[in-house]
């Protein structure tokens, strides 16, 4: 299969493109820049174009028989109105350009996987929520029922659309996993607000074998959690990176109001979560290679 690829030389993208050469598909991958010294292979092409900006490269994407959708600025950072701005265009325009790119292929089979996340449905308690769930209210709650609707629009073009609702990424080369490792080696690993909040997470490799697995079955469609099938809650995440590191984790949970004043609406994000199951995925029969947060740590660390 010929697969279309934005956000493929970020953290998740190299992943993804690389499992998808592991599957002998032909992969290209749009980048604001070309590489230097990445030769182009017959596998393997980048197309340079900004995805928030119509251009050439959609005539690229029309080529292709499916298209993974991982472009959007990060949320890591402190959530101030321009930031904001920033995660919201991002992800709406790029999308909107990979549809407008796809009406390249009326009448032709293709498949769309869009990225969006677990955020979709807002901070939950004890509930635990499969894709039936209602969305919520909060900033990445709208933002994600505004990305998955534009994502929608490409059925109009008789394309089959996956919504893959990303839970936490753990890999090795960065997303969370990277930016909390250091503290904890340091012996500073600790609890965030109450601890009881939940964290759905999904190892690097089994969010790859996903995309792989949705580009194979054609009666899959809509919204898929990207989860592993065990959520943890905080408190357990903790004793779980400690021991995989062998440092302690003794010290007092880190207080919300602390994490309010340096991170602003953006520690919400680490205080508050939900409980995410990947119903769809596990009706579908897709198999997990690592279901608990202990085989992901373990393999990632």
């Amino acid at each position: 299969m010929k697969v279309f690829i934005t956000g493929g030389t970020g953290f998740v993208g190299n992943v993804v493109v690389q499992a998808l050469l592991g599957r002998d598909h032909e992969v290209t991958v749009l980048t604001r820049s070309l590489p230097r010294g990445q030769p182009h292979t017959s596998r393997v092409a980048y197309v340079e174009g900004d995805p928030r900006q119509a251009g050439k490269w959609q005539e690229s994407l029309g080529e292709h028989d499916g298209v993974i959708n991982l472009a959007g600025a990060s949320i890591f950072c402190r959530w101030t109105g321009a930031n904001k701005r920033a995660i919201r265009e991002s992800r709406i325009e790029t999308t909107r350009n990979v549809v407008e790119g796809l009406s390249r292929r009326k009448g032709r089979e293709t498949v769309l996987i869009s990225a969006s996340g677990t955020g979709y449905y807002g901070f939950r308690d004890e509930e635990g929520v499969g894709e039936g769930a209602s969305a919520g209210r909060d900033f990445l709650a709208v933002l994600s029922q505004e990305w998955e609707a534009e994502a929608e629009k490409a059925t109009e073009h008789g394309a089959r659309v996956a919504l893959c609702r990303l839970g936490v990424v753990l890999g090795r080369n960065g997303g969370a996993l990277k930016k909390m490792a250091p503290a904890f080696r340091a012996g500073l690993g600790s609890p965030l607000g109450r601890g009881n909040q939940w964290f759905s997470w999904i190892h690097e490799a089994d969010l790859a074998d996903i995309f792989l697995f949705l580009l194979d079955r054609k009666d899959a469609s809509g919204p898929v959690n990207c989860t592993a099938p065990r959520p943890v809650r905080n408190r357990e995440l903790t004793s779980a990176l400690g021991r995989a590191l062998r440092r302690p984790t003794f010290l007092p949970s880190l207080p919300g109001p602390l994490l309010k004043m340096g991170l602003g609406e953006f520690a919400q994000v680490f205080l508050e979560g939900q409980c995410a199951v990947p119903a769809r995925l596990l009706d579908l029969g897709f198999g997990f290679r690592f279901p608990t947060l202990g085989q992901a740590l373990d393999d990632l660390l």
